[in-house]
């Protein structure tokens, strides 16, 4: 790992995200097993929300797959690998509303919780599965 991928670690489990990611990957009865860049991987997450592949608290980052598929996907781990960085940023759990604001926010915008959303655009639109960002009716009748 380097400096800074340590640092982030130390950062996520002081802000008590990871610790959080923890609970929830235990709560979920994920399996999880060390990752590659200081992440942990939490894999044959089931319950319906989020609807997505994956997603992140603090360096515990839960996978819908198995293992074998969770690392098979370096792009869409290193999208999630991102949001770890970003959980660290905002020194931990103020992540979350600031997230859900960015979503809503990106919802209104572009109909679609990513496209429009700073941390998910810093994160890698593609690499986690959002489609780029368009303008939504809102934005077409000139209402921004």
């Amino acid at each position: 790992m380097t400096p800074g991928q340590r640092l982030r670690q130390l950062a996520n489990v002081v802000n008590a995200t990871t610790p959080l990611g923890l609970l929830l990957a235990a709560c979920a009865r994920t399996r999880v097993r060390r990752g590659p860049r200081g992440l942990l991987l939490a894999t044959g997450y089931r319950w319906r929300l989020p609807f997505a592949a994956a997603f992140t608290v603090g360096n515990v980052v839960l996978f819908r797959a198995g293992p074998d598929e969770a690392l098979a996907n370096p792009v869409l781990l290193g999208h999630e690998e991102r949001h770890a960085t970003q959980y660290a940023w905002c020194l931990g759990v103020p992540f979350l509303p600031l997230y859900f604001l960015a979503a809503a926010w990106s919802l209104i915008r572009t109909g679609n919780p990513g496209s429009a959303n700073f941390f998910e655009r810093h994160a890698g639109l593609q690499a986690g599965g959002y489609p780029p960002a368009t303008p939504g009716p809102r934005t077409e009748r000139g209402i921004t």
